[in-house]
């Protein structure tokens, strides 16, 4: 009997065992850390889908023009599409397993989010990551009580077992013991993004290493779009992180502004009087970097939320306003608090197919991990659709296949560990200075110097490899596209309407535009 290896136990992950055991098959749930301390746990404003239940004439065609057109149409279409007409389903299966969105007068209803022109993003008050999580864990328990899934907490993902191209399992230690175990079957890598490429400077949990992926990476598994990364505009600083104050302040009136000569001025508003400050997050994030360069700014952003109502506060956003006074002892509803772009999510990741097929025959991936559906800027919103729906997607392909053969596979070797603490922060601090929120060649070719510095002194490791393949990314993309800004190629080229796909082979990293020759 196959057991499928899913490494990750977020919304991905506890999606893709629910829809295996539905279906009758039977699942190995890996992972560091248990699905209550999962990263989807912290994601706050909502989940996507044209529910059509706020009077806008709402349809999943409008969610695919708004995604295609937010990630500036580097995205497979083929994949959105599916995506943003399955989105009402999965909401609804949501609801159905206790998610408790807002309602009113027993209908649920949507807000505001970034990018888009209708209201389509269902929400939990400021919490619906910990409330889906919630409810996909009560209902796995289901099936693990049946036998149908069975849970390994606590154990590391350490490389997957490849012979012939194909993948037939899934080497990982047990984190308590040290014993390690190599489990044969498909794998489905849910395993999050790459925050911990970039230590403290992400809103990702400090658990979320990049380890499993930057593994993975150095084993031959094409990655795409690793230049992107998504700086949310509005974070504030904590111990070891960033946090997130989630848009869905701005979806609920919050407005942003710097002092200009002694006087508020509400940027966004003058510069974009249509979405103001409900613009795509790239250009939000870009907007504030470049107000604070100029010499009639001040050197700080605020986030004024004090005109929304008692109401909003209480109903829709109260874990937030409770979070901040926590770490800023300011009351939001009474004073603006100053924000700061910060790095929150990898568009960038492990290239799949429509299926969450990857370049190795028996290998998936689903959630934050992959490249799928965010193209070159996500929507707030999409990132949890996209975990549920890539989950359920990889999984109803593996149903749609006979059990694979489970062959006698050898002892786990001894794989590279994740380097020290220090090592992993110099490296962040690399490949933050020239993957910022404005790049150029300089900056990067210096990094790539600084790169060279680094693996000379401390050998090459599977986290550095993949740190250069994001440096090669960005220096391929000469021209400037979603969260993609070269201030030397400041101009779109629909020349590079191509995802970048990388690829490490023999040690040697290659990226390409549009990948020909990868």
């Amino acid at each position: 009997m196959e057991k499928i290896n899913i490494i990750g136990a977020g919304l991905a992950g506890l999606t893709a065992a629910i829809t295996l055991a539905k279906g009758g098959r039977h699942s190995r749930l890996i992972s560091l850390q248990r699905s209550e301390r999962a990263q989807s746990v912290l994601a706050e404003g909502g989940i996507n889908a044209a529910l059509n239940v706020m009077g806008e004439g709402d349809k999943p065609e409008y969610h695919f023009e708004d995604t295609m057109r937010g990630g500036v149409y580097l995205a497979d279409e083929e994949a959105v599409r599916r995506l943003t007409e399955g989105a009402p389903d999965i909401v609804m299966w949501l609801a159905g397993l206790g998610v408790p969105f807002n309602m009113k007068d027993g209908r649920l209803i949507q807000r505001n989010f970034g990018g888009q022109k209708k209201k389509r993003t269902a929400y939990a008050k400021s919490s619906t990551g910990k409330m889906i999580m919630s409810a996909l864990i009560d209902e796995a328990r289901k099936y693990e009580v049946a036998g149908l899934i069975e849970r390994y907490p606590h154990h590391a993902f350490q490389g997957a077992v490849i012979m012939d191209g194909v993948c037939l399992g899934a080497a990982v230690c047990d984190t308590y013991t040290g014993e390690r175990l190599t489990f044969g079957g498909r794998v489905i890598m849910c395993c999050g993004g790459l925050a911990g490429l970039f230590p403290r400077m992400t809103t990702g949990t400090t658990q979320n290493s990049g380890h499993a992926a930057a593994r993975l990476f150095g084993q031959g598994v094409v990655f795409g779009n690793l230049e992107m990364l998504q700086y949310h505009p509005t974070t504030i600083g904590i111990p070891d992180k960033r946090c997130l104050v989630t848009e869905a302040a701005r979806g609920e009136g919050g407005r942003l502004y710097i002092e200009r000569q002694g006087s508020k001025w509400y940027f966004m508003e003058e510069k974009y009087p249509e979405l103001k400050n409900l613009m795509p997050r790239d250009v939000v994030a870009r907007e504030m970097f470049m107000v604070r360069r100029r010499e009639d700014c001040g050197d700080t952003v605020y986030l004024d939320m004090t005109e929304l109502s008692v109401d909003v506060w209480d109903k829709r956003l109260p874990d937030l306003r409770a979070e901040i006074m926590h770490y800023l002892s300011l009351d939001p509803a009474r004073e603006p608090i100053p924000v700061r772009e910060g790095i929150h999510y990898f568009m960038g990741g492990i290239n799949t197919d429509v299926r969450h097929r990857t370049n190795i025959a028996g290998l998936y991936a689903a959630g934050e991990c992959t490249c799928q559906y965010h193209g070159a800027n996500r929507l707030g919103g999409n990132s949890m659709l996209g975990a549920v729906f890539g989950g359920k997607t990889a999984a109803e392909d593996i149903l749609s296949l006979p059990e694979a053969d489970t062959p006698d596979l050898p002892d786990a070797a001894v794989t590279d560990t994740e380097p020290p603490e220090a090592v992993k922060a110099e490296l962040g601090e690399i490949l933050y200075s020239g993957l910022g929120i404005v790049r150029s060649e300089s900056g990067l070719m210096r990094a790539l110097e600084r790169l060279d510095e680094l693996e000379a002194r401390e050998g090459a490791f599977p986290e550095s490899r993949l740190g250069r393949a994001m440096l090669l990314s960005a220096l391929k993309r000469r021209e400037s596209r979603g969260a993609h800004f070269r201030e030397d190629f400041p101009e779109r080229s629909e020349e590079l309407r191509a995802p970048t796909l990388a690829v490490c082979r023999d040690g040697k990293i290659i990226a390409e535009i549009g990948g020909d020759r990868i």
